[in-house]
């Protein structure tokens, strides 16, 4: 190491390889991303506005609508902006910074949707205390936790990450700086890093979801015993948005982290890491507003709402 220089700055690879389809890559991805914002701000905005929807389950929707809209802010305009230019640098610094936002958004919303799913456990399985087990300072301070867990884990990965000396190759094949990709180009064993790195991966995937079917269990178990047909499929359709979401978000993100980096592939990685970090944030508000009557009823009431006011002006 004596001779070697250290890495001061990051090239990001992302999609390189695939020549003038970057521009065609930029168009779409530019769209989606635009839907992603529009739908997440209009799902706070509902929520916000209706009364009828300022219950435990709507607000931490909102949470994680939130949370979704800076957890796409944190990487999509910086590839965007990547697809259109020839250098795609990166200071050590900024890579570091764009890691720890990244993680601290993505495990607070694998925490948030473990809460929405004992928020649901709670409602369909012990309504009579619903009002006590999720109270508004109970709710308040399950999202802090969640955020502030988040970033917590965040950091520990982070520092895991970026204590390494990094003194060859400075190319990330990838289209942000996340783990594996940057933590291959460390010159020094990994394997203590990774072995925390892995470890706090099983607590923020596997915890939550064995909790979601353990509640959930107990939530089919309820409804099966309810007697009206029409109970049962509200019962489940007010699961149902809550569980696609679960099953897209951890199941991307289980390839992803819950493997050991030695079957680390560039490819298929970036094209799973494509859903986790653009589809689920997309199918988040769409899945909500497309099959939430709720949602939809309190649409339709802005929607008139607004343009009441409009003819009024």
């Amino acid at each position: 190491m004596a001779n070697s220089s250290y890495v001061t700055e990051f090239l990001l690879l992302g999609f390189s390889s695939l020549g003038e389809l970057q521009l065609l890559l930029f168009a779409v991805f530019l769209c989606l991303y635009l839907i992603i914002l529009s739908g997440n701000f209009t799902i706070i905005s509902v929520i916000r506005l209706d009364r009828s929807l300022h219950t435990p389950m709507y607000f931490f929707l909102c949470v994680l609508s939130t949370s979704e809209i800076f957890y796409t802010i944190v990487i999509l305009p910086k590839m965007l902006i990547n697809l259109l230019s020839v250098l795609r640098t990166l200071s050590f610094v900024s890579c570091a910074t764009q890691m720890f936002f990244f993680l601290g958004f993505a495990v607070t919303n694998c925490l948030l949707l473990g809460v929405m799913g004992y928020d649901r456990y709670a409602a369909i399985c012990q309504p009579l205390h619903y009002s006590i087990l999720m109270s508004w300072r109970m709710c308040g301070r399950l999202a802090v936790t969640c955020i502030v867990c988040g970033f917590l884990i965040s950091l520990v990965g982070t520092t895991l990450v970026f204590s390494l000396p990094f003194c060859g190759s400075n190319k990330v094949n990838h289209y942000f700086c996340d783990i594996s990709p940057v933590i291959r180009l460390a010159c020094a064993d990994t394997y203590i890093n990774e072995l925390i790195i892995f470890i706090c991966g099983v607590l923020v995937l596997v915890v939550p979801l064995t909790f979601i079917c353990i509640s959930y269990g107990f939530i089919v178990s309820t409804i099966l015993k309810i007697p009206s047909t029409e109970g049962k499929h509200k019962a489940f359709s007010t699961c149902a948005s809550h569980l696609i979401v679960v099953v897209v978000h951890y199941g991307c993100a289980s390839f992803v982290y819950l493997r050991p980096s030695a079957r680390y592939s560039s490819g298929k990685d970036r094209l799973v890491t494509v859903t986790y970090t653009i589809i689920t944030p997309l199918l988040n508000p769409m899945v909500y507003s497309l099959r939430n009557k709720d949602v939809q009823m309190a649409i339709r009431k802005m929607i008139g709402k607004t343009g009441h006011s409009l003819k009024i002006l």
